[in-house]
């Protein structure tokens, strides 16, 4: 079990998204308290009950919303793929239920009017732990197991085709990172402050990876005694002007985070999170995310 919480999880970044769920949890307590009237609603008498018993559903929404819309916006690394995990999901949905409970339990004092409501603070949170953990760990372990099963699978069926099987067959104005008149193309990558600058072969280039308003340039670079090995030089940029400066086949946009080279990519493998790219004998590990599955698998088929 502990193993299982350690799993990763998948992320999600999509501010429409957050919105919907929230909309949906608001949705669901509305209808939940209306239908069902628990913790002594029905016998609560009041003008406009169906308005007030509504009111619900909004501070479930504003409860909901701020847990997870704000909070990874704070704190950008502690839900970030790499950190993120199947008990850390547990843990703030579970958090997002214990807020709603004590934040409703103020709304429904406020309501009522009175120092001593309907029911009881310790029941009411109680109550509301009790009938969500069970669901709420439910849901995210099938969540889990469905994302792993169905990544895990179409990973297999990628194909992956080495550089030099593609480029013996091909003219060289049609080879990827080579120019017509037959020499590699190479990238310049400039910093913001318009000075720094970075020169490379296109085909050596593995990856590039962003944090904040910097960005990890990662290449293989050739020694005097004609060796290569990667190398990792940072350049202040964001990741959108450096994607700009790079106009070459098979070098994509794969994660809010990273650009690959797919030339480079030996292996493809799939978790919950989504695929996962492996270059250099599996030395650096690339994710990939959802919202770009479309066009890297179109790009890894065209290889």
């Amino acid at each position: 079990m502990f193993k299982l919480l350690k799993q990763p999880f998948p992320v999600e970044d999509s501010l429409g998204r957050h919105t919907r769920r929230a909309a949906i949890i608001g949705v669901f307590v509305s209808l939940f308290l209306l239908v069902f009237q628990p913790f002594g609603i029905s016998d609560w008498q009041t003008g406009n009950k169906l308005i007030k018993l509504l009111g619900f559903g909004w501070v479930t929404f504003i409860i909901t919303a701020f847990n997870f819309i704000i909070w990874p916006y704070c704190f950008p690394k502690q839900f970030s793929d790499a950190n993120w995990t199947v008990g850390r999901e547990i843990l703030l949905v579970m958090i997002n239920v214990l807020l709603i409970a004590i934040a409703n339990r103020l709304y429904l004092e406020w309501l009522t009017g009175e120092e001593r409501s309907i029911v009881g603070w310790g029941n009411m949170i109680l109550i509301t732990f009790l009938i969500a953990v069970f669901p709420v760990t439910g849901a995210i372990v099938y969540s889990y197991i469905s994302q792993l099963k169905k990544y895990s699978r179409l990973a297999a069926e990628l194909p992956i085709h080495t550089t030099d099987a593609k480029t013996k067959s091909l003219p060289i104005a049609e080879t990827p990172h080579l120019q017509a008149n037959g020499n590699e193309a190479s990238i310049t990558l400039i910093a913001e402050n318009e000075k720094d600058t970075i020169q490379l072969l296109a085909s050596d280039l593995l990856y590039i990876e962003s944090s904040d308003n910097y960005s990890t340039i990662v290449y293989l670079k050739k020694e005097a005694n004609g060796q290569t090995y990667p190398t990792k030089p940072l350049i202040r940029s964001s990741l959108s002007r450096l994607e700009g400066q790079i106009n070459q086949p098979h070098i994509v946009r794969c994660h809010r985070s990273y650009i690959v080279n797919l030339d480079h990519v030996e292996r493809i493998t799939g978790n919950a999170q989504g695929y996962k790219l492996h270059l250099l004998g599996g030395q650096f590990q690339v994710p990939v995310a959802r919202k770009y599955n479309d066009t890297l698998v179109a790009e890894l088929k065209a290889l």
